[in-house]
């Protein structure tokens, strides 16, 4: 079973240096580019030195990539958070308004858009992001078979993955949607659509 206790407040303080330390970098990025920014640069704007940024991320790309383990959890605490009886397809749709911020807010959306667009052209980064995203998925996907009481001597239960699958596909299409209706209606509703057109069976 998923471990449900409280997140001891060290862990939280440093969680939140990191949150900082991310936003920080991701302005300095979009202004000056990937390759022209600098760590000291990361850890001035942030008000710190460069070893007690070294703290928090080992190198700058780990500050890139480092902020989808933090997405990543922010889903796992989420589901964790969802009543034991509500069918799970529902609760991987509430999980997922934690998305609602990153693609609704015109500033945040523009940040967001232009740190993939650095992801994706830089092939080491891109790499270890294909990487996280298969993390973040696991970290649900283990949730997922606890909820629907998956026998630990039954790993080969193809039912946790695909339902976990099909949400991530659902958000993507919803996404892709989105844009296609150049943002007209609120991103919430478009996944809402997306989601309810597919069946997940015994989900429940």
């Amino acid at each position: 079973m998923p471990d449900t206790s409280p997140m001891p407040i060290r862990e939280r303080t440093r969680r939140l240096a990191q949150t900082e330390l991310t936003s920080v970098a991701q302005d300095l990025f979009v202004a000056q580019g990937y390759d022209g920014t600098t760590v000291d640069q990361i850890a001035a704007a942030a008000g710190m030195s460069k070893r007690t940024f070294f703290r928090y991320f080992p190198s700058k790309d780990d500050l890139v990539i480092g902020k989808y383990d933090l997405f990543g959890d922010r889903m796992a605490e989420a589901l964790d958070a969802r009543p034991a009886e509500e069918p799970v397809w529902e609760s991987l749709r509430r999980v997922f308004d934690i998305t609602l911020d990153y693609v609704q807010d015109d500033h945040q959306r523009a940040r967001n858009d232009a740190m993939e667009e650095i992801v994706r052209s830089t092939p080491q980064l891109y790499a270890r992001y294909l990487e996280k995203m298969e993390r973040i998925q696991q970290l649900l996907i283990g949730r997922v078979a606890a909820r629907l009481d998956t026998r630990d001597d039954d790993p080969a239960d193809p039912r946790p993955g695909a339902i976990v699958g099909a949400a991530f596909a659902c958000m993507q299409a919803a996404r892709h949607a989105w844009f296609a209706s150049d943002r007209t209606e609120p991103f919430g509703s478009c996944l809402d659509a997306a989601m309810s057109t597919v069946s997940v069976g015994n989900a429940d």
